[in-house]
């Protein structure tokens, strides 16, 4: 999917779910917008970590040597399509891969292997956030899902992406844009 630069285009963005999200997988979802074009839109979920599954294991499982820049870095949901596929979200300082995707100026992904050996050999970006699985929509679909009112959106904050407290980053994305989360509620109405 390639990214376009139309006013319309979401990359770059942080979708924040609403309360009430119907879908369960997205319930307190903070999902970076990697890529968007006339075919659809990609993300990742950033705030919901695999349970106990580590960036070592995954690396032993494709049988890559272990070693100091992948210890103690955790794998994240990210999302329901192709679970099997892995991503990193990663700072920008890294550009070891001609497929590496710039989401924004300090954000950009890789899904290529190279990544994870230069991350385990501590010659990788300086942040990682490795998620196996993305979010994706068909066309039109994130718009109309915008237009109901599921999600909310900000700019990407790489603060926020990969700060390790994954649990706060629902409120930090929605305090980004002012609004107290302790407001928000579940139900709807019409005025």
């Amino acid at each position: 999917m390639t990214r376009t630069d139309t006013p319309d285009d979401l990359s770059g963005k942080l979708l924040i779910a609403m309360p009430g999200m119907g879908d369960p997988r997205f319930s307190n979802a903070v999902v970076l917008i990697c890529a968007q074009s006339d075919e659809g839109a990609m993300g990742i979920i950033i705030n919901k970590r695999v349970p106990d599954l580590s960036l070592d294991d995954l690396l032993e499982q494709l049988e890559i040597d272990r070693g100091a820049g992948s210890a103690g870095v955790g794998v994240f949901f990210g999302g329901p399509v192709e679970g099997g596929r892995g991503f990193v979200l990663h700072s920008a300082d890294y550009d070891g891969n001609p497929s590496t995707l710039r989401v924004d100026d300090k954000i950009a992904m890789t899904a290529t292997k190279d990544i994870l050996v230069d991350i385990a050999r501590g010659s990788g970006p300086a942040e990682v956030l490795p998620a196996l699985g993305y979010s994706g929509w068909g066309p039109g679909q994130l718009e109309g899902e915008l237009q109901q009112n599921a999600w909310l959106m900000v700019d990407a904050d790489a603060a926020i992406v990969f700060d390790p407290d994954d649990s706060g980053k629902w409120a930090r994305s929605l305090r980004k844009l002012g609004i107290d989360p302790s407001m928000l509620s579940s139900g709807g109405g019409r005025a």
